[in-house]
C-alpha cells in the first residue's frame, strides 16, 4: 500500500461514522459519474422492422392533407 493510501485510510478512520458514510456516498457518486459508458446494444437497421412500408401502396394516403381532412369530416363532421 502506498504512503498516500495509508494516509487516506488513517484520515478516513479518524472521521466519525456519519462522515465516513458521507465519504462513501461521495465516492459512489464519483464512481457512477466516471464509469465508462456501456456499449449500446446493436440494433437492426430501420428497414428490417415490419412496420416500415406498412402503408406502401395505399392510394388513399397519397395526399395526406386530403386524407386527414376526410377523416376529420367523417369522425367529427368538420
Amino acid at each position: 500500500m502506498s504512503r498516500q493510501e495509508i494516509q487516506i485510510e488513517k484520515r478516513f478512520h479518524a472521521l466519525p461514522p456519519e462522515a465516513q458514510r458521507q465519504v462513501l456516498d461521495f465516492l459512489a457518486s464519483l464512481e457512477q459519474r466516471y464509469r465508462p459508458a456501456s456499449p449500446r446494444p446493436k440494433t437492426k437497421p430501420l428497414h428490417a422492422y415490419a412496420f416500415v412500408g406498412l402503408w406502401r401502396g395505399r392510394e388513399d394516403l397519397s395526399d395526406s392533407v386530403r386524407w386527414v381532412r376526410r377523416l376529420r369530416h367523417q369522425e367529427w363532421g368538420k
